[in-house]
This record gives C-alpha cells, structure tokens and sequence, in this order.
C-alpha cells in the first residue's frame, strides 16, 4: 500500500513540472519568434495550439480516467507530456512547433484534472481539502517559478533548453510514478463520452458558470502570453530579467491562494466585484505605465485576481453537480484553456494594428465585467442553497 503522502508529493511534483511547462511560454515567445524566423504573433500561435489541444482532450481524459482508472491514465499522460516537452526543443519551423506543442497539451490535459480526482477519491472528508491544496500549491509554484526558470534558461543558452529540461523532469517522475502508484478499479464499465456530458450541458445554471470560466481565460490567459513582449517593449530587459519580473504573476497565484478564503470570510458578497476592481487597476497600470516596479506589482495583483476568480468560479461548478465533480472540473478546464487559447488569438491581430499596451487595456476591462457577473451569478447560488437547507429543515 503506498503511502499517501508520498502520492500526493509525486503528483503535486509532475503538476509543478506541467504547470510550468504551460507558463515557460510568456518570456519564450521572444526568442522562439528570432530563431523561427516568425513574427510575434505568429510564434504566440504555439500557445493557442497548446491551450485548445488541452482544452479539448480534457473533456476526453476525464470518461477515459473513470472507465480505465485513473492512475493508469495518469500514468500514459505523463509520459507523454515528457515526450513532447522534450520534441518541442528540436522544432524546426512553424509546424513542428504546432504539432509538438498541441500534443504535449493533449497529455497534459490527462494530468491536471485526473490528477485531482485521483487525489480526491483516495482520501476521506477530513483530510481531503488538504491534500488537494498540497497538490494544487505546487502547481500553482511551477507556475510561479516558470517564466524566472524558462528565461533564465532562455538567456543562458536557448529557449529549446527550456522544453527539453521540463521535459526530462517530467520523463523522470513518469517512470516513479509508474513504479510506485497503485492502479485504481474502474468506476463504469462503458465509455460513453457524449452521456457523460448531456447533464451538466443541460444545466443552464451550471453553464453560465464555465461560460465565465470562458471569459477568464479569454482575458487572462489571452493576455499574459504576450506580458514578456509588453515588459521588454517598456523596459528593454533582457529575457532573463523580463522572466524573472513575470515571476511576479505566478507568485501572486500562490498569496492568492493561500488569503482567498480569509478574504472571502471578510468580504462575503463583495469580494468578487472587490476582484474585478483590483484586477482591473493592475491590468490599466500595465498598460499605462513605464515603471517597472509599478509593472511588477501590476503582475502580482494580476496573478491574484486570477486565482481569486478561478478558484471561486471552479468551486462553485463543483457544488452545481456534486455527483460530477470530475466532469465538472472537465468542462471548467476545457472552457479556461479554449478561453485562453481563442483569448491568445484575438490579441494577435490587435497586434497587428495596435500597441501591446491595448492588449491589456482591454482585459482591464474584460476582469471588472467578469468580476462583477460572477458576483451576481455566484449570490444568486449562495441564496438558493441557503434557502434550500431552510426548506429542508
């Protein structure tokens, strides 16, 4: 019987490692569009590629974990994202690099959702909400050490070393986990993919949820892709430098994390439409201004904003369908990483017409609507549950 413990480590390591493989990309656009020979935009195609190839296999991954058990899936998606993190650094022009990164999102789409509902299953009420925050602070850590890691590495040799050392990490803790996690039985006997879905696709209170999730995506993910070429356009940095101030982001995920349920506490209704504002003044002070320490701090309150919103947003799809929950995380991921991946391209043809700056402008905006949407919907849940434990009583 392995230990548990020594489960969650292994697990929360390969998400690190996964996550950070995700958010290497933002200071690495950069250099893969010179030595690709590519326009930024262009180059930034490698990150749609990624976000709607996991977005998608998601939606697979979650059935195919319930019929198959989940340590095998698990297991099969780690190996791999290793694979193709690794065939990612020997791209050799535009559609290698498309085809290589797709497929390492398609895998990593088996090991962020599965990952949680492997982590869920094997424990009881009373520890489950802390192992799965052991699991989920190192990811959210990948990602905080992802852009200080990707450019330095950049910087010191190649943005292809980035890929191949994520992914020999990655290579090294398949095999462990190979080697040491017990297979799980099987929670349906028939794989029905499209039966699995018709619920909560009906569900129009759940839905305008993950629509939300969408519009995160859309104008989080859609933007930080192009936060290293904002920085290096206003500072002139190089990429090690530019990697590390976008550090700031991923550490502001972590804090984040760690104070939104104190802050929620504090704040009750108000704290989402307080998210919107704070997030939408980060995004407005990345956009209008040239210091760079008011930039940094612009990434992290930026990076709080995202956590604040994903956490509350991915939560509350969870408590629409109590009995889904891994087909509700499914759905949540495939709306955030399409979001993103969709987000990402819209924002390549503002490129081609405006600064990098209106990029941000406007998800300044995007945040502050979303907030306050979010707010309305999730009351309005927060009211019909309360009101429901009346009746029943």
């Amino acid at each position: 019987m392995i230990d548990k413990n020594k489960m969650v480590f292994v697990l929360g390591l390969m998400a690190f490692l996964a996550n950070g493989d995700n958010y290497a990309a933002a200071p690495l656009i950069l250099n893969i569009s010179k030595d690709l020979n590519l326009t930024i935009s262009v180059a930034a195609m490698s990150v749609t590629a990624y976000m709607l190839s996991f977005g998608f296999f998601t939606l697979i991954f979650g059935p195919l974990s319930d019929r198959y058990g989940k340590v095998k899936i698990v297991n099969i998606a780690a190996f791999g994202t290793a694979i193709f993190s690794m065939l990612g650094a020997f791209s050799f022009n535009l559609p290698s690099l498309l085809f290589f990164r797709a497929m390492n999102g398609a895998f990593g789409a088996g090991i962020f959702p599965v990952t949680i509902a492997l982590v869920g299953q094997s424990f009881d009420n009373e520890n489950r909400h802390k192992a799965l925050g052991k699991v989920m602070g190192l990811m959210f850590l990948g990602g905080a050490t992802a852009t200080a890691l990707g450019g330095a590495l950049s910087y010191l040799g190649s943005w292809r070393l980035v890929y191949l050392i994520y992914g020999i990490g990655e290579l090294i803790l398949a095999v462990i986990m190979f080697k040491v996690l017990e297979r799980d039985q099987p929670v349906v006997t028939k794989l029905n993919i499209f039966k699995a879905y018709k619920e909560p696709l009906t569900n129009i209170r759940f839905m305008r949820i993950v629509i939300t999730i969408f519009f995160v995506g859309f104008s989080v993910f859609g933007s930080f892709t192009y936060s290293g070429k904002l920085l290096q356009e206003i500072t002139g940095y190089n990429i090690m430098i530019v990697g590390l101030i976008l550090s700031l982001f991923g550490v502001g995920t972590v804090v984040g994390g760690r104070i939104a349920p104190k802050l929620k506490k504090v704040l009750k209704h108000g704290f989402l439409v307080t998210t919107g504002i704070i997030g939408a003044i980060a995004l407005f002070a990345l956009s209008a201004y040239a210091n760079v320490w008011i930039l940094g701090f612009g990434l992290f309150i930026f990076g709080i904003t995202f956590i604040f919103l994903q956490s509350t947003l991915i939560s509350t799809a969870q408590e629409k369908l109590p009995k889904m929950r891994g087909t509700a995380m499914s759905l949540a991921s495939f709306n955030m990483f399409v979001g993103g991946a969709i987000g990402t391209t819209f924002n390549a043809y503002i490129m081609k017409t405006h600064e990098t700056s209106t990029i941000f402008y406007n998800a300044a905006y995007g945040i502050l609507i979303i907030g306050i949407i979010s707010a309305i919907f999730i009351t309005r849940f927060e009211m019909r549950r309360k009101m429901s434990l009346l009746n029943n009583n």
